[in-house]
């Protein structure tokens, strides 16, 4: 066994990611055929819609404190688990049955507190498996997933649907849940020194590089410290920015390219992909940026300056974007915007995974929700906006969110760390 097991590792992430977008998403391409069996408007769809974004914020803190119970081996699978069975409850819904509007509505909100467990549970998993300056590559490839869950979804869940009946992306998304858990639980350990095929150099490297040496698996939580921290509510502030600007991406680009620009969307695929694949590549080249500015110049510019960085020059793409006039042109800069949202996105659960340790979960959970609020906002405030003042004025507002956000990242001390008393102030 080579001494990169912990690659090996996140790289199985990376497909959970990519499962969890699948799973998350399979509903709106099957959407259309979905209400009409159940004899349910837009209007009423939008309601199963966000019912998975209200479970999955709102489970976003308790995911955390679970995570840091039972471990993130025994987390993720059991939420895999979770989220095939959830997954095909949907299809057993019988269409004819009195209140099947509001029985969609509930499946899809457990199914949303189920899937919160994914990101704490990768993060805390990053905790005790890579060294704080290895931090920021490992949750380039854990989002990377994101994108490539994105680029792939909505065409493989299409050629399921057309092929198969929109029933059967449910049951597909089940099955390779369970495949991906089986193999999650057989491969990974919750720490290196539980491993069998970890070899002593890879360990040593590992433990070396750790920022928490704590006595103890399960410390009790210190919720005081965590919601009395300035580190985590400024973390928590910037993600809100992320948040933002990335659920104007993932639900309304495609929209936005027909009804703002004009282009055919079958015709013009590749188009329509481009800010995923900008998204995938840049969140891992972003990942080792900071990574490198982490070991070249110190915590602070690797992830405090880094990430401001990056919100202000996705504002700027934005922006730009908004007022090109070719829509070719328009696709590639606000596609730009994307990847530069994508080359911070690291930076957020590195210093949660740093300043956490053993709590990693509980943090990397309270900063998600903050992005996932920021996305049930965007999931409104978008097409108003559109509506109202034209396309260009949603993509102003959502880069004025991300300048003004920005600046929360320039009150985070990347180096505070939860379990040293004297070092955490409110």
């Amino acid at each position: 066994m080579t001494n990169k097991l912990r690659y090996l590792l996140i790289m199985w992430i990376f497909v959970v990611s990519a499962v969890v977008y699948i799973d998350r998403t399979n509903i709106t391409v099957a959407g259309l055929e979905l209400s009409r069996d159940y004899g349910i408007d837009k209007v009423q769809l939008g309601w199963v819609f966000s019912a998975f974004l209200l479970g999955y914020a709102s489970f976003q803190i308790p995911a955390g404190w679970i995570v840091g119970r039972l471990g993130p081996r025994l987390t993720l699978t059991l939420g895999l688990i979770w989220w095939g069975v959830f997954s095909v409850a949907v299809v057993l819904i019988p269409p004819g049955v009195g209140g099947a509007l509001w029985a969609l509505v509930a499946v899809r909100f457990v199914l949303g507190m189920g899937e919160a467990v994914a990101y704490p549970s990768s993060n805390q998993f990053i905790a005790a498996w890579f060294p704080s300056y290895e931090r920021g590559i490992a949750n380039g490839w854990v989002f990377g997933g994101v994108g490539f869950g994105a680029a792939i979804s909505q065409p493989l869940v299409a050629a399921i649907m057309l092929g198969y009946g929109w029933q059967a992306v449910f049951w597909f998304s089940a099955a390779l849940g369970l495949v991906v858990a089986a193999v999650w639980y057989w491969f990974s350990r919750d720490t290196p020194r539980e491993h069998p095929r970890i070899t002593a150099q890879e360990r040593d490297l590992i433990e070396a590089g750790l920022p928490d040496k704590i006595e103890g698996d399960k410390p009790p939580v210190p919720w005081r410290k965590i919601f009395t921290s300035r580190d985590v509510w400024a973390v928590t502030i910037a993600y809100v920015a992320f948040g933002y600007v990335a659920f104007i991406f993932l639900n309304w680009f495609f929209i936005y390219l027909a009804d703002g620009r004009g282009i055919n969307l079958k015709e013009s695929a590749l188009l329509a992909t481009l800010p995923f694949i900008s998204m995938t590549t840049c969140c891992l080249i972003g990942g080792w940026v900071s990574d490198w500015l982490v070991k070249h110049k110190g915590q602070y510019w690797g992830r405090s300056l880094y990430g401001a960085i990056t919100l202000m020059l996705t504002a700027g793409f934005l922006i730009v974007g908004a007022q090109v006039q070719d829509p070719t042109l328009a696709v590639l800069v606000l596609a730009g915007g994307a990847g530069m949202l994508y080359l911070g996105q690291a930076t957020y659960w590195a210093v949660a995974a740093d300043f956490g340790g053993p709590h990693t979960g509980v943090i990397s959970g309270l900063v998600n929700m903050g992005g996932q609020i920021a996305g049930a906002i965007t999931a409104s405030a978008t097409p108003w906006f559109a509506t109202q003042f034209g396309w260009a004025w949603a993509f102003y507002i959502a880069a004025g969110v991300a300048v003004v956000c920005a600046f929360a990242w320039f009150f985070v001390n990347p180096d505070r760390r939860l379990h040293a008393p004297e070092q955490v102030t409110a």
